[in-house]
């Protein structure tokens, strides 16, 4: 089943509409969507090295504009869903306290999520929740993503076929190492 998954996500990668298909990914993956674009992007760019930046800046920029989303989702939300909550609760004065802490050190929180596995979801709509500054949101967004979508492009593009040969050996094992830390990063994020 593995195999016939990334075989299908090969395929796909090598198709005329990769493109779109990543830019999609990359979208809802930053504001709703669990799977993180590297599942697609990765097969891109050993299909196509010559394409490693492009493929690179599409995921950037797609996942930048599904972190807003995210950020207006928290905001959205919080306002008509959360704060009725917390004053309902009387703690809408913990969460004062709460935002104000988190936007000192909000582009610190975005950009080490944008680069790690930590689910950039979460701070998307963390940042709009607590209402972040747009303007420190969207530059830290971008940082982070830039440097996590373009670091993989040049180690692919430098060293995509020995990449793809030890994926395709080590396919089974791979798989069960993201899957433990896909659901480590989301016990981490209940923890939090």
């Amino acid at each position: 089943m593995i195999r016939k998954l990334y075989d299908w996500t090969f395929s796909l990668a090598q198709s005329r509409h990769a493109l779109w298909a990543l830019a999609f990914v990359a979208f809802v993956e930053s504001s709703v969507f669990p799977i993180p674009p590297d599942i697609l992007m990765i097969p891109m760019i050993i299909a196509r090295p010559n394409k490693a930046f492009l493929i690179a800046a599409v995921a950037t920029l797609a996942s930048v504009l599904g972190g807003l989303l995210g950020y207006y989702i928290g905001y959205g939300l919080f306002e008509s869903v959360g704060r009725p909550v917390l004053e309902f609760y009387g703690k809408d004065a913990y969460f004062e306290d709460f935002a104000a802490k988190y936007n000192a050190w909000g582009a610190w929180a975005v950009l080490i999520a944008g680069v790690t596995p930590f689910p950039y979801k979460v701070i998307t709509i963390l940042s709009g929740s607590t209402g972040l500054s747009l303007p420190v949101f969207v530059l830290a967004s971008v940082v982070a993503r830039a440097a996590r979508f373009f670091l993989v492009a040049v180690l692919l593009w430098k060293f995509g076929t020995p990449i793809r040969d030890f994926i395709e050996r080590r396919l089974g094992f791979l798989f069960t190492l993201l899957m433990v830390m896909l659901v480590g990063a989301f016990a981490l994020v209940k923890l939090i």
